[in-house]
């Protein structure tokens, strides 16, 4: 098990890898105590018919510059893979606003080659590697020196494994001709803007249970006061304040820091200080925000006029349908698609690319009633009317 600590071995194995078709990636980090990952350790493996290498990858070490990695991730001429790569890919671009291209995901392979919806990474090195991993180091502090060879051994698993898997999920889409499929599905993970967290739209993720325009004018400064504090100091946005306060907070509408002392939920070191300060100033622009400018919850779900028997034919259809392409349900429309298509929405993911050839086209003409649904044999199939 080799580690790497220098800048010019770093450069040495990413030359390497650069003339491989393809390299294996994965990371160690620290999330906790902090608003952004802390990078504790990468992980790079390559394999082809002049042999293979697995490295670990110690940024903790001074004086030890990413850059040669990246530029391998600029290369285009080397696929980039990860497993569940959200995560991984967000500490890269926040450290240096790289995205890896070209990019391959085997977790979204897995559930286009039908291994299920988020298909963990021990099911697949169980099922295509034929082999077992030791999980007993998955939850052990990474950023600790001298890393046990335990720790060693299960960091490097997770990109040995994973040449196998790519290799396995990547023959199988050539010869099923999905590899558009996955492509498609690409185009998330390479868009910069699924790594950027705006705090003026950070309300959004904060379940409320009004649609008061009033109420969401004051969650939205408070949500945007706290995302900001939060990146800007990098800890947890529940070490600002959590979302259970912030509707409290929202709904008692304090003036001043004696108000703030009389919440049940808000945390003590947030009634008084920067926090205090920011909490109030956030309640009083809340306050005076006009009726035009106040926010407003687009589309609600629960507001929409769903046909129960339709939405019950839709899940039937897409049972079918997965059944047939042998692809997780999940990866082509969520419930709340069906219940939107099944009130007369069009504008979701499942009427568009790959999803529209294989669900999409036959649930319109199910909405429209050009079709119905019949069994035949052990098959769900459309029927034209």
């Amino acid at each position: 098990m080799r580690t790497i600590t220098t800048t010019d071995e770093l450069a040495s194995f990413c030359q390497d890898a650069a003339k491989r078709h393809y390299v294996t990636v994965d990371t160690e980090f620290l999330r906790e105590r902090t608003y952004y990952s802390k990078l504790c350790l990468i992980q790079l493996a390559y394999r082809d018919e002049n042999g293979e290498d697995a490295v670990l990858v110690d940024p903790l070490v001074d004086d030890l510059s990413l850059a040669p990695l990246y530029d391998l991730f600029r290369d285009e001429g080397c696929v980039k893979v990860f497993h569940a790569a959200r995560q991984d890919l967000e500490i890269f671009f926040v450290d240096a606003g790289v995205i890896p291209a070209p990019l391959f995901d085997t977790q979204v392979a897995a559930m286009v080659c039908g291994f299920g919806e988020q298909a963990g990474y021990e099911t697949l090195v169980r099922k295509i590697a034929k082999a077992d991993l030791d999980k007993s180091s998955r939850f052990t502090d990474w950023s600790r020196r001298p890393l046990t060879d335990a720790q060693a051994k299960y960091a490097l698993a997770d990109v040995t494994h994973l040449r196998d898997i790519y290799e396995y999920l990547s023959a199988r889409l050539q010869k099923t001709g999905r590899s558009k499929w996955v492509a498609e599905e690409m185009a998330v993970l390479n868009d910069p803007e699924t790594y950027r967290v705006d705090p003026d739209e950070a309300w959004r993720r904060v379940k409320t249970r009004t649609n008061s325009g009033k109420f969401l004018a004051i969650v939205r400064e408070l949500a945007r006061f706290r995302e900001a504090y939060a990146q800007e100091r990098n800890v947890p946005r529940n070490r600002v304040f959590k979302d259970d306060a912030l509707i409290e907070l929202a709904s008692t509408k304090p003036q001043n820091e004696k108000d703030l002392g009389r919440s049940r939920l808000l945390l003590r070191e947030a009634r008084r200080g920067d926090i205090a300060e920011g909490i109030l100033k956030s309640i009083k622009a809340g306050l005076s925000v006009a009726p035009d400018d106040m926010p407003k919850i687009a589309n609600a779900r629960t507001k929409l006029q769903v046909n129960p028997a339709l939405a019950d034919m839709l899940r039937v259809l897409l049972k079918a349908k997965t059944d047939e392409f042998d692809v997780a349900p999940k990866l082509i429309a969520a419930a709340a698609d069906l219940d939107a298509l099944a009130a007369g929405e069009r504008d979701v993911q499942a009427l568009k690319g790959w999803r529209k050839e294989v669900f999409g086209n036959d649930a319109l003409r199910l909405c429209d009633g050009e079709v119905g649904l019949a069994v035949k044999g052990q098959k769900v199939v459309t029927v034209s009317l």
